[in-house]
Formats: C-alpha cells, sequence, structure tokens
C-alpha cells in the first residue's frame, strides 16, 4: 500500500451548530471552533470536518444549501472561515469541508430561476417530469417520508427530492451544471481546504427514464449508471490537481463494489462511508426499529471489509456521527459501563486497518439524550417519522422509546464543555436541549480525570502515529466465532500488535493462541489497571480491550 497523509491521520468531525456558541445567541459558530482549536491539537487530531457552514435556510441543518460561496449567517462570515483556517493550518490541523451537490435549497438562486419558467437556461440543472394520470411521475420515495416528488404550481409539473421537499436534486446529466460545481470545489480548495467529505456522492447518477423502483433503489438512484463516469469526471478536473483527502458518504455500497469507488487505481476517492455497520441494528423496513446484533455480525462486517479492501484501496472507521446514535449508547453499555465501553469502542476503531473518525463528544463518552418529548426534537426526519406513525395510530409512547434510540438528534446535543448551565456551550437558550447528563459527563471534568476517556483517546491517537504498524499492517483474527470476544493481530515486517476486546459486561476469559504463546507481551494500551504478566490464559473484565506489543 502507498504511504498517504490521509492513511496516518485521525478525523475529527464538528457538527458546528452543536459545537461551541461564542456570541451568545444559542447556535453554535465558526468563531467558536477557532477558540477550541487548542483543545483539539490537545487532542491529537490531524484533519477536522465540518458540516455544512454554507449559507442555508436550514430545512434541513445545512444540508439545504442556497450559496455555495458563502458562510451561514448564524455561523459568521468568510472572514472567520478564512481565519479558521489560517488558525487551523498553523496548529498543523487539515480542514475538510463537507460537499453536498446531490441536491440543493430550493432557494438557491439555480433552482429559483429552474421553478419560474419551463424555458430557463437553469430549468435542466435539476430533475423535472410530468405526472401520470393524476398521480406522481413515479413510485419514489423521499428518505425522510413521502413521496420524491413535489408539485410546481409554475411550471405545472414535479420536481424530485430525494431528502425533504426543499432539498430538490441536481440533474447531473447537465455538464453545464457539472462545471459549475467543479468551478466552486476550486474555490474552496484555492483557498487552501484540505478536502471534501462527499454527501451521498452515490445518489449523483440516475437511471435513464427514471423507471419505478420495485425492489430497492440500487443501479437506478443510488449507484446509477453514470456514477463512475462523474466522479472519474471530478477526479480529472479537480481532485488530481491538489494534495487533499476524499470520502464519500455511500449508501448501500457493498464491500465487493467498494474498490471499484476507492481503489488506487480507479483516480476516484481515497475512501467511503459505508453503511453495513449503521444499518446492523435497524429493522430493513424501518429504521427507527431496532433488531438485535451479535458480535459475529459485527466481526463479519470489519473483516470483509477488510479482505475485499486489501491492497487495493483504503477505509473509514467509525460507528457514529452527525446521523447516527451515539456509540456508546448503541454498541456500548452507556450506563454503569459506560467509561469502560467507550474505550473499548474505540481501541477498535484506532487499531483496525483504515482512517479513524471521531465524532465530536465521543472522545469524553456523551450518550443519547432519550429527551421525553416531542417538542425536545429538531431533526426533520425524527418529526416528520413521528408524525407518520401518529397518523397510523401507533401509540406515542411506543413511538418516542424508538426515537430515543435512533434519532439523529441524539448526535446533535451540544457539546459538553463543562458542568455550567448549559454545558458551557452557550449563555442563551441552546437551538437543542443540552442532554441532562452534561453535570458529570463534560470536558472540564475529562481534563481533570488522568483516568478519563479524553486521555484514553489522546494516548490512541498517539500510539497510532508511534506505530506503522497500526496504519499499514496486515491483519488477522483470532477466534472468529468467540460470541464474546473480538481480537486480532496487526503485523508489518518484524512488528506484531495483539488487540483484545471484550465486548459485553461480562467476565470472558481469552486463551492465548498456541503460536503466541512463548512470545514477550509488553502492555501498550488497556482501559483497566492490569499488570503486565501475561499467562496462557487472560481473564477480561467487563468491555475490557487490551493491545499488546508482541
Amino acid at each position: 500500500m502507498k504511504k498517504e497523509w490521509w492513511k496516518e491521520a485521525v478525523v475529527y468531525q464538528i457538527y458546528p451548530r452543536s459545537f461551541y456558541d461564542s456570541n451568545g445567541d444559542g447556535i453554535g459558530d465558526l468563531n467558536g471552533v477557532i477558540e477550541k482549536l487548542d483543545y483539539l491539537k490537545f487532542l491529537g487530531v490531524d484533519v477536522i470536518w465540518l458540516c455544512p457552514i454554507y449559507k442555508s435556510p436550514n430545512d434541513d441543518n445545512g444540508y439545504d444549501i442556497s450559496d455555495y460561496k458563502n458562510i451561514m449567517d448564524e455561523f459568521g462570515n468568510m472572514d472567520d472561515f478564512d481565519r479558521l483556517l489560517k488558525e487551523a493550518h498553523n496548529r498543523g490541523i487539515k480542514i475538510l469541508m463537507d460537499l453536498v451537490v446531490n441536491h440543493t435549497s430550493d432557494e438557491h438562486e439555480w433552482f429559483v430561476k429552474a421553478a419560474s419558467s419551463k424555458y430557463n437556461p437553469y430549468r435542466d440543472y435539476y430533475i423535472w417530469r410530468e405526472g401520470k394520470n393524476g398521480q406522481y411521475p413515479n413510485n419514489w420515495k423521499s428518505f425522510f417520508g413521502g413521496s420524491a416528488w413535489e408539485y410546481n404550481e409554475k411550471t405545472e409539473d414535479y420536481y424530485l427530492h430525494l431528502f425533504t421537499k426543499k432539498q430538490p436534486d441536481l440533474n447531473w446529466e447537465n455538464e453545464n451544471m457539472r462545471r459549475e460545481i467543479y468551478k466552486m470545489m476550486k474555490f474552496w480548495l484555492d483557498k487552501g481546504v484540505d478536502g471534501f467529505r462527499m454527501d451521498v456522492f452515490n445518489f449523483y447518477s440516475k437511471k435513464e427514464g427514471l423507471p419505478d423502483v420495485v425492489d430497492n433503489p440500487d443501479g437506478i438512484y443510488i449507484n446509477g449508471p453514470k456514477i463512475h463516469d462523474y466522479i472519474k469526471e471530478m477526479h480529472e478536473e479537480v481532485f488530481q490537481h491538489y494534495d487533499i483527502m476524499t470520502v464519500g458518504e455511500a449508501p448501500c455500497v457493498s464491500s465487493k463494489m467498494a474498490p471499484l469507488y476507492v481503489g488506487e487505481d480507479r483516480k476516484e476517492l481515497n475512501m467511503i462511508f459505508h453503511f453495513e455497520l449503521m444499518d446492523i441494528s435497524n429493522d430493513p423496513k424501518d429504521k427507527f426499529i431496532k433488531v438485535p446484533w451479535e458480535l459475529k455480525d459485527i466481526k463479519d462486517i470489519f473483516m470483509r471489509w477488510y479482505e475485499d479492501l486489501k491492497d487495493k484501496g483504503w477505509n473509514s472507521l467509525f460507528m457514529n456521527n452527525h446521523d447516527q446514535p451515539r456509540m456508546v449508547s448503541r454498541f456500548g453499555n452507556d450506563k454503569e459501563y459506560r467509561v469502560e465501553s467507550a474505550k473499548m469502542l474505540a481501541t477498535l476503531l484506532h487499531t483496525f486497518v483504515g482512517t479513524p473518525y471521531i465524532y465530536q463528544g465521543e472522545e469524553i463518552g456523551m450518550t443519547n439524550a432519550y429527551f421525553e418529548n416531542i417538542s425536545d426534537y429538531r431533526d426533520v426526519e425524527t418529526l416528520n417519522y413521528y408524525n407518520e406513525k401518529i397518523k397510523e395510530g401507533i401509540d406515542e409512547e411506543i413511538i418516542l422509546k424508538r426515537i430515543q434510540i435512533t434519532s439523529r438528534d441524539n448526535a446533535r446535543t451540544p457539546m459538553q464543555w463543562d458542568n455550567s448551565e448549559n454545558a458551557g456551550f452557550t449563555n442563551a437558550t441552546p437551538w437543542i436541549n443540552v442532554n441532562p447528563n452534561y453535570k458529570y459527563i463534560n470536558v472540564k471534568s475529562a481534563l481533570e480525570d488522568r483516568n478519563s476517556i479524553f486521555y484514553y483517546y489522546q494516548k490512541l491517537i498517539k500510539l497510532r502515529k508511534e506505530n506503522s504498524v497500526i496504519v499499514y499492517g496486515d491483519l488477522n483474527l483470532i477466534y472468529k466465532d468467540d460470541k464474546n470476544i473480538f481480537s486480532y493481530v496487526r503485523k508489518l515486517e518484524d512488528k506484531e500488535i495483539l488487540v483484545i476486546l471484550n465486548f459485553f459486561d461480562k467476565e470472558v476469559e481469552f486463551e492465548i493462541p498456541q503460536k503466541y504463546k512463548n512470545k514477550k507481551f509488553e502492555l501498550l494500551i488497556g482501559n483497566y489497571e492490569t499488570d503486565n504478566q501475561v499467562k496462557n490464559k487472560i481473564k477480561l473484565r467487563p468491555y475490557e480491550a487490551r493491545v499488546y506489543s508482541l
């Protein structure tokens, strides 16, 4: 594998609205990010990925962009952004922008013109169709509920929106539109940004004729027929001229398909975010309904992605983000073993093969908010789901229980900086309530406790930087069928590292495999106090993690 800076990096994802409010309006902003750069430098991260900061009416918290070359009013202005870029770079931290070009806002100048007349030059920047027999043009559904089509009175036809009706899909068939997008990307790269996280990039291409979806949308409006042409063109026009990092959000991409997007010979992307792990506990028909997962399923997913990308392309490692519930609430135990399980999960993400992504607050073990009233939620997907299920006659208590576990707002509550009012996030009323547990889960108390989750993350990041075996080494799984333990060996030349993770809240025994019994074991990191003595068997405590140099 070729050595690359983005393979060695650790990325920290910031949801600016909830990170830190510098001007007292209850909403996080760019100056708030600047104020916290030293904190991120101290943690040890190399790259910040900023969720969208462009001008937006905020129907979907910035993922509906009305002007790609301007900053959202609540977040500041372009001078603030330029200062953020400079201050981050001064600290050796790179900036990754969120590139949202499957759709714009319906308030974007292009769409306003496109919707005004069938003969406007911008008309073909979007996807328009006549209705069929008094019905929608086809049966496509919006990801946020209801039809993916919205009627436009002025032109008496429908436009496509795979997300909210205020997020019309762009027509990637239109070459002029693509050129405008590439120009806009260069605008940011010429400013000095270090790459892009690309929102639902594999939705750009839609199948000709827009046929009805029968089983699933794969090949119709996900991974459509021209998607590779578009990404190759984007690489040729933009990416290849800069030393940048690119990561694409890729629903419905399997590990077998992944090398087509990230193969080092393909000239498309550096890596993608796949959804196999994120979907593991979701009912396929309704993600708000949970189904049980087993450790074997998790191991299978990690290993499949490792094996199918090995020597071909690179992977990204994450267990939560702005669209997912908190990982310690989902894959760990956010009550009595919150600290232990948060550290165990971090150990997996920072010692496996791929680039680790930390979502803000993960490094202090922030949990789901478990809000009790629908009025506490802000997320458009959550609110649409609630209204839809109420209409279906489902009991409100059942709906709220589902939402408490799954809502995207679990990841969007304000960052918990200290135990003062509003967790030190703002001195005004925050745009969304702070998680009530901020009194004891916050940055200030984490920094005062040498055994905190924060310092464990700091140590993991340092360990990865100092041991290229963790970045570039091969990986061998141990005890594939063990229901409680996830264990593997990383190997590069004569360096070997053994990782042992107990995934559950009970004590289990790990037997050292025969081939390693005569090796000398040196503990590099662990989430419990332990001596360095290793016998043939190791008793693992609940959610225990150990990493040994062999």
